[in-house]
């Protein structure tokens, strides 16, 4: 078994490596020089020098047991593409309040201190539920769950830049080419989805992220791991459907024969890992042919269930920029449905396009919050309704949040510039401790001050709370043990779960 593998071994010490591991550790001494030759002139380089051992099983997705007991079986991720304001959503700052026009030096880009305009939010906050939290009014349905969300107001991530910062939240990484969280979880655990893929995108309508696929990128891991893009109008995956009139018979007998001569061909290329995903690729799409549509088949639905979502709404007329919450609340939806089949992790973007049609709130944050509020606020309380109805909720985690947060000063006409220095994220069931607000930002809301925490810690707790251990789950590329969290130190926020 590969050090990779995320399964239980007899060592946990490093000291028991694969042989390319082996042989990668020799390279570095003049020994290692010798031996390399010799095993290069036998064509052993050609036949098995990749940088991942072939799967174990014959289905890369297969379920793994995790580290340890799981508090969430499936994670369902709604990332806000922009950057969402903390101090207008739930970050109440009263001295920001008091000092509104004030006139400050801060920090704008990495190491650019220039004089600015503090700006007060327009919004109205109130406490909410046992617990007292502090909501905006822009999302005044998502406010009664308040009592079931831990917020995390202290965190901060490394880059002010939307495509970098955007990779970061997603693999861990401010460069491309490293795997992301849907592609960890299913590496490590393998996908209970039987005729789904185990790792689910699906995008805001207006368009994609601004670094696109490289967020649900698979890296240096097999294509098996990688997102599938869901789409929530019309053909659910692209180019699924069959171009001839094949029967389903004839289709599964051509299916079942390339396999049989792909294994056939990977006999002697044990460390190919393109062909495993390939055949495991062609045998999913065959059953997504009926499984992708039957997702996307509200027909069994109640109609007080496709009102809670919003999925018959029109779009609103003012503000013109905003869909309402049709699209978002069918992609919830979705989710859902996704989540009771089996599938791992889902990711759902708001926000596409440029400027206000995301949450880059530069030109004001009050168009802003009118235009992406109502389209999250009766979907994602529908979708915290509904799985909590339904028994899911206790074993499904909830996030939200975007690729970094905004500044306590005005940009132009009552906008806001990025900032990644302290900015919140709220998650909901799967273990996480509700009502709680964890971590704060300094008085007017531009730095985390108190219980910080770097990125890298929330991705050691997605693991943690989904039964990984994020230290243990490694997978050996490019001479190294690479890690979600990096190199560098993280830590559960043990505080925030149950």
């Amino acid at each position: 078994m590969s050090q990779h593998d995320v399964r239980p071994t007899a060592c946990n010490h490093g000291c028991c490596g694969s042989r390319r591991e082996f042989l990668w550790e020799m390279g570095a001494g003049f020994t290692g020089v010798a031996l390399s030759a010799m095993l290069d002139q036998e064509g052993f380089f050609a036949r098995h020098g990749f940088a991942a051992e072939t799967p174990k099983t014959a289905n890369p997705l297969a379920v793994h047991p995790p580290h340890f007991a799981p508090r969430a079986k499936h994670c369902i991720f709604l990332f806000m593409y922009g950057g969402p304001p903390s101090m207008d959503t739930w970050d109440f700052k009263p001295e920001l309040q008091k000092r509104d026009g004030q006139s400050v030096d801060i920090e704008i880009r990495r190491g650019s201190i220039q004089k600015q305009t503090l700006l007060a939010s327009k919004r109205k906050f109130q406490q909410y539920g046992q617990a007292g939290l502090w909501g905006a009014d822009c999302f005044p349905n998502i406010n009664t769950h308040l009592d079931e969300m831990c917020v995390v107001k202290g965190l901060y991530a490394d880059t002010f830049a939307h495509g970098s910062a955007m990779i970061q939240l997603n693999s861990g990484r401010i460069i491309q080419g490293h795997p992301t969280i849907g592609s960890w979880l299913t590496y490590g655990l393998g996908s209970d989805a039987q005729n789904l893929p185990g790792y689910v995108v699906m995008v805001d309508p207006r368009g994609g992220p601004i670094s696109g696929a490289a967020n649900w990128t698979s890296g240096f891991m097999p294509a098996a791991y990688q997102g599938t893009h869901l789409r929530s109008k019309g053909e659910p995956i692209l180019d699924l459907a069959p171009k001839s009139n094949l029967s389903v018979a004839v289709q599964r007998d051509r299916i079942d024969t390339l396999a049989a001569l792909n294994a056939e061909h990977l006999k002697d290329r044990p460390g190919f890992s393109e062909l495993p995903a390939r055949i495991a690729s062609y045998e999913l799409a065959f059953q997504l042919q009926a499984a992708a549509p039957e997702v996307m088949d509200f027909s069994g639905e109640k109609a007080e269930t496709l009102d809670l979502y919003g999925v018959n709404e029109p779009k609103p007329q003012e503000p013109k920029l905003s869909l309402g919450p049709s699209p978002f609340g069918r992609q919830c939806l979705i989710a859902r449905r996704l989540v009771e089949r089996g599938v791992r992790f889902v990711q759902i973007y708001n926000g596409g396009g440029h400027n206000q049609e995301t949450w880059d709130a530069h030109a004001s944050v009050e168009e802003n919050l009118q235009i992406h509020g109502p389209e999250i606020d009766r979907p994602i309380h529908a979708l915290l309704t509904d799985l909590s109805q339904r028994g899911l909720l206790d074993e499904t985690l909830v996030i939200w949040g975007g690729e970094f947060g905004r500044q306590p000063v005005s940009q132009g006409n009552g906008g806001r510039d990025h900032n990644p220095k302290g900015f919140l994220y709220w998650l909901a069931g799967g273990g996480v401790r509700g009502g709680l607000a964890y971590g704060e930002t300094d008085d007017l809301g531009h730095e985390a001050v108190a219980d910080r925490h770097h990125v890298r810690d929330l991705h050691a707790t997605l693991l943690y709370l989904m039964g990984l251990d994020h230290r243990r789950l490694t997978y050996f590329y490019g001479g190294l043990n690479h890690k979600l969290t990096g190199v560098e130190e993280a830590g559960v926020m043990e505080k925030i779960i149950m």
